[in-house]
């Protein structure tokens, strides 16, 4: 027994705002930015938060499938900007959708979460105890950055996107390789204000926004990605004619276009979305499954072997295959 992916959805906030609307309020430039980076606009969320994002794309995907929310028997979310440290940005999902006999919990590993998300879920279905799980991915990315500062500022939006999966006689799950490394943690770092404690001597702080090097991030992903692209590939028993698509995390379309040519497979398996989406975290790899099943590109059922491969934060990176059984 294990499972299958039934349905997909994703929800992106009505507002876009374009390079040319950063260059009002930065010094920057719609060629600048696009050059760079491979993006031209993004969404940002104006009165939501996470757990409404990933509320609307968790209905997206219920309604895809044709089932009620009192059917799911457990949560997901990935996500690096929950809506508060306790209680999960899962339990929130939970009460917006009426989810009433759903476990819920969040997991963040960043860029990365969802490929981690998704791994626990697929081994939870394996128990043979679960009919229906939802796993999201839901970022809310304008909440974290610093606006007067466009190394950041310029590459992120917001977003929600998951999948469903449902119990069945074929297992989806081909391979994973997962990894962290905890040691680098300083190349993205997103903080939160620290509250004044009268015994542990914590000082009170002003809001802290992300920071990330970027030159750090670019390295570690060209040197790590290929390898455990490589890895789960081998481990799936896998050639490049047995992937109908890639789909990676939304971070730069130059790095992914590095990544391809160092794992020496086309770049055309590389789905992208980043141009309209800009870097959407935990949120950008079920954004674009989404997009790719709404275009038809990839069709569940199929049994077309998909790969999804995520980095970022934690250092985290994490690879899985699936079959669109």
């Amino acid at each position: 027994m294990g499972s299958k992916i039934s349905a997909t959805g994703h929800y992106l906030p009505e507002q876009i705002i374009t390079n040319d609307d950063l260059a009002k309020i930065m010094d920057t430039s719609d060629e600048w930015i696009s050059k760079r980076t491979g993006i031209r606009q993004r969404h940002i969320s104006k009165d939501e938060n996470t757990s409404d994002l990933a509320s609307k794309a968790a209905l997206n995907i219920l309604k895809n499938r044709n089932i009620t929310a009192d059917q799911i028997d457990f949560i997901i979310v990935a996500t690096m900007t929950a809506d508060a440290g306790s209680p999960s940005t899962a339990c929130l999902v939970q009460e917006k959708i009426g989810a009433s006999k759903a476990f819920c919990f969040d997991i963040n590993a960043a860029c990365s979460g969802f490929v981690y998300s998704l791994s626990t879920g697929i081994h939870l279905m394996q128990s043979n105890l679960y009919q229906y799980g939802l796993i999201i991915g839901a970022e809310t990315m304008s909440k974290a950055v610093n606006w007067e500062d466009r190394s950041t500022a310029v590459l992120f939006g917001d977003g929600a996107g998951g999948i469903l999966l449902e119990r069945t006689e074929d297992d989806c799950f081909v391979a994973e390789d997962i990894h962290s490394d905890g040691g680098r943690h300083g190349a993205l770092v997103s903080d939160t204000k620290k509250l004044k404690s009268p015994f542990s001597g914590t000082a009170e702080e002003e809001q802290s926004y992300l920071t990330m090097d970027g030159r750090a991030i670019f390295d570690f992903a060209i040197r790590s990605v290929p390898d455990m692209i490589r890895d789960v590939m081998l481990k799936g028993n896998l050639v490049e004619g047995d992937l109908k698509k890639i789909i990676a995390h939304q971070a730069n379309i130059r790095l992914l276009e590095a990544i391809s040519k160092k794992v020496k497979l086309p770049f055309s398996l590389f789905a992208s979305n980043i141009a309209d989406t800009g870097n959407t975290s935990a949120a950008s790899i079920p954004i674009l499954f989404d997009q790719l099943v709404q275009s038809k590109e990839i069709q569940l059922g199929t049994r077309d072997k998909v790969l999804m491969t995520g980095f970022g934060g934690g250092l985290t990176w994490g690879a899985i295959v699936v079959s669109l059984n």
